[in-house]
């Protein structure tokens, strides 16, 4: 398939809801995975530098399957040119490293819930960074409108009976909404770099060295894995499949397509997530009702506004 053929399919409209529907499922079912991660490798949930070594070591497996399923596809070693080596580096301290670590470390001082709304944030703000930072394309009212609504479902799937409260610290949600700013800007120079540089390379190579870079920190800390077992090995490189999987692929359809179009699809890793953790984890009665319900048509009409044009093109709603 040529470059224009291979731009014509990746985007087409249904091509692109296939694709961001995988990797949101994938990054869904991270969630629940990384939890009985925990479990089977004995890592208390409070302790961040056990978990910022783990984070690692996945990060480091994703980066190799990367690289070595882009050769195998390409039928040849997948190397960087010399001159994306500083942009790959980059984009590893954005979005692994500096993402990563402040992630768990918000997550570990802020609710399950509030953690979650501002994760659901990470879709706004990339089109914002897209559109208001790199003035890659402009920022209209159906993008805004969008995003309202599913940020909006992400409020709703979140709530308890309890309400949200809206202390704000630097060390909890301060670091969480530092994750995703980092988010929206690697997901533009994601964009930016794959113009030049194949985006498998991009993403096995950002992942490995990120890798190396956390798990080095948490070994260095004190992180340790207490205790190993095949079956926390198993959940441990799927998640790294996870990893180089969901990545890459998203990778892949922002170079094709304007950065709003693909990114307001993220609306449905918190979905996702919800769901697949109910299935895994047990948590069925926490998500199968009406908030569930009522997030999802939210979200759903948020991406029809976002990718809706009035004149009728092939692959186009």
């Amino acid at each position: 398939m040529n470059r224009k053929s291979r731009a014509e399919v990746l985007q087409n409209i249904w091509v692109v809801l296939g694709l961001t529907m995988l990797s949101c499922a994938l990054w869904g079912s991270a969630a629940p995975f990384i939890k009985l991660g925990y479990k089977y490798f004995s890592i208390p949930a409070d302790h961040t530098f056990d978990i910022i070594f783990f984070a690692g070591i996945r990060f480091i497996l994703a980066g190799i399957l990367t690289i070595v399923f882009g050769s195998i596809i390409e039928r040849k070693v997948l190397v960087p040119k010399r001159e994306s080596w500083f942009n790959i580096v980059k984009l590893c301290l954005v979005q692994t490293v500096l993402q990563y670590f402040f992630f768990y470390v918000g997550l570990a001082h802020t609710s399950g819930a509030k953690g979650a709304i501002l994760v659901g944030s990470n879709t706004f703000l990339t089109i914002l960074v897209s559109c208001l930072v790199f003035r890659m394309e402009k920022l209209t009212p159906r993008k805004i409108i969008g995003c309202i609504l599913g940020l909006a479902g992400i409020v709703i799937v979140n709530l308890t009976g309890e309400g949200l409260d809206f202390s704000f610290t630097l060390l909890g949600e301060g670091a969480v909404l530092f994750t995703q700013i980092m988010y929206a800007v690697s997901s533009v120079l994601i964009k930016k770099y794959s113009q030049n540089e194949n985006a498998v390379t991009i993403s096995g190579y950002q992942f490995f060295i990120g890798g190396i870079i956390l798990s080095v920190i948490g070994f260095l800390c004190g992180g340790r894995i207490p205790q190993v077992t095949g079956t926390g090995i198993c959940i441990l490189l799927y998640l790294a499949l996870v990893s180089s999987v969901a990545y890459t692929v998203w990778g892949i359809l922002m170079k094709y397509n304007p950065v709003s179009r693909v990114a307001i699809f993220g609306f449905m890793n918190p979905i996702f997530g919800a769901v697949l953790s109910a299935l895994l984890l047990g948590e069925v009665s926490q998500v199968f009702n009406w908030r569930s319900i009522a997030a999802l048509l939210l979200v759903s009409a948020g991406i029809l506004v976002v990718n809706y044009v009035k004149h009728t093109d092939q692959g186009t709603v």
